[in-house]
C-alpha cells in the first residue's frame, strides 16, 4: 500500500477519496484481475462501479454530472490502479478525454456526454496515432472532408486505448490540406456510428487487460456540429493539454515503481539463501538502497509537479521532464525487482512479471523517451 501521510498535494479530502479508492479496488478489482488479462479487456462493470463511486472524471463540473475537484483527485486513481497493476484506461478516459470537452466542447456536447462519462455510461477513446504516425502527430492523413453540412472521415488509426469497449471516440483528422500541423481537427464519433470498424484488440507484450485496438474509419459521416472546438486547431489543442497527459503517465509510472520495489523488499525478506534471506545480504541491501532513494527523490519531484499543475503552471517542457525521468525510473526499478526476484520473477505467477512486462511501453506511448529529450532540449 502506498504510503501517503506525508504528501503535500493531499489534504484530507483527499486522503478520504483514497481510503474509497481502495475499498473500490479490493472489492470491484482484484477478484477479477486476472479473469480481465486472460480475456484482454476489463468488464463494463468495473466503469460502472467506478462511477458510481465517483472514481471517474472528478474534475467535471457539477453541471455536469462531475464533482467539480481538483486534479490531485485524479492523481489519486492514477496512484492506487497503478499500484495494483491495472492499465484499465481510465487515466484516457478522465485525465484526457474529460478535459478536451470541458475545455473545447460546445454547450451540447457537454450536456451529452460529460454525465455519461462520470457515471461510466460512456467510455471515451481518443484516436491519435497511427500505422504511420506515432509520435508526430503532424504527420497524421486521416482525413474529415466537409460534405455540406458534415464531415466525412476516411483512414485508420492504431494502438487506441479503449478501443473495443469506446462508446466515444475523439478523433484526430485532417480537415485541410495544409502541412503539419495546421489543417488538423478534432472530431466527436459515435462509436457505433456506420462506417466505424473496430479491428483486432492488438496482442501486447504487457498490459494485458487493457484494451488496445485498431480503428477504421470508412466513409463515417458526422455533422459538422460533433467537431471540437474551432476547426483546424486540433493541433493547438493536443499541444495545450501535453502537460497534464504527460504528467498523468508519470503518476502512473512513480506507482508502479513503487508497488516493483515492494514486491522485491518482500521477496528477498521471505527467501532463503546459504542459510541467510537474501533479502539480508549487502549487495541485496545496496541494491534497495539505491532504488529506494531513486524512489524518495521521485515522490518529491512527482509532489511538486502535482502541486505546480494544480496551480496552472506546469510547461509542457516540465510535463515532458516528468515523464522521461518518472517513466525511465519505472524500468530501472522493476527491472532490478525482477532481478532481485532471480529466476521466480521470470515465472508469471509473481506480480513482478507483470509489472515488468507493463512498465516496457510506458517509455513510448505519450511521446517516446527520445522525443521528451527534443522538447527539453529546443526549451534549453
Amino acid at each position: 500500500m502506498l504510503d501517503t501521510e506525508s504528501r503535500t498535494p493531499f489534504d484530507d479530502g483527499h486522503i478520504m477519496f483514497r481510503d474509497q479508492v481502495r475499498r473500490l479496488i479490493a472489492r470491484d478489482l482484484l477478484p477479477h484481475a486476472q479473469d480481465w488479462q486472460e480475456q484482454g479487456f476489463v468488464d463494463r462493470s468495473f466503469w460502472k462501479a467506478c462511477g458510481a463511486a465517483g472514481l471517474l472524471c472528478p474534475t467535471v463540473p457539477e453541471a455536469y454530472g462531475g464533482l467539480g475537484l481538483d486534479f490531485a483527485y485524479n492523481a489519486v486513481v492514477d496512484e492506487e490502479l497503478s499500484y495494483f497493476a491495472s492499465p484499465a484506461g481510465i487515466d484516457l478516459h478522465s485525465d484526457i478525454v474529460a478535459d478536451y470537452l470541458v475545455s473545447y466542447g460546445s454547450e451540447a456536447q457537454k450536456q451529452r456526454y460529460l454525465p455519461a462519462m462520470v457515471l461510466g455510461d460512456c467510455i471515451t477513446a481518443i484516436a491519435m496515432t497511427e500505422p504511420g504516425a506515432g509520435s508526430d502527430l503532424q504527420g497524421i492523413v486521416t482525413s474529415a472532408r466537409r460534405d455540406g453540412d458534415d464531415y466525412v472521415i476516411n483512414g485508420s488509426k492504431t494502438f487506441i486505448t479503449n478501443g473495443q469497449n469506446a462508446d466515444l471516440i475523439v478523433v484526430v483528422a485532417r480537415t485541410a490540406a495544409e502541412t503539419r500541423g495546421k489543417g488538423v481537427s478534432l472530431i466527436l464519433v459515435d462509436a457505433a456510428a456506420p462506417g466505424v470498424v473496430r479491428g483486432r484488440n492488438l496482442d501486447k507484450i504487457g498490459q494485458h487487460s487493457a484494451d488496445t485496438s485498431e480503428l477504421f474509419f470508412q466513409d463515417v459521416r458526422v455533422p459538422m456540429t460533433a467537431r471540437l472546438g474551432e476547426e483546424n486547431q486540433g493541433f493547438a489543442y493536443l499541444m495545450q493539454q501535453l502537460p497534464q497527459e504527460r504528467l498523468s503517465i508519470a503518476i502512473c509510472a512513480q506507482a508502479a515503481a513503487q508497488r516493483a520495489f515492494d514486491e522485491a523488499v518482500a521477496y528477498t525478506k521471505s527467501r532463503k539463501a546459504f542459510g541467510h534471506s537474501v533479502f539480508d545480504f549487502q549487495n541485496t541491501r545496496f541494491r534497495l538502497a539505491e532504488l529506494a532513494t531513486d524512489l524518495q527523490v521521485g515522490w518529491a519531484h512527482l509532489d511538486w509537479a502535482i502541486s505546480r499543475h494544480r496551480q496552472g503552471q506546469l510547461t509542457a517542457t516540465q510535463g515532458s521532464a516528468a515523464k522521461l525521468w518518472h517513466t525511465e525510473t519505472l524500468w530501472k526499478v522493476v527491472d532490478a525487482a525482477l532481478q532481485l526476484h532471480g529466476g521466480a520473477g521470470y515465472m508469471n505467477e509473481y506480480p513482478i512479471a507483470r509489472l515488468w512486462r507493463d512498465a516496457r511501453v510506458t517509455r513510448l506511448y505519450g511521446g517516446t523517451s527520445e522525443i521528451m529529450k527534443l522538447v527539453i532540449g529546443r526549451s534549453l
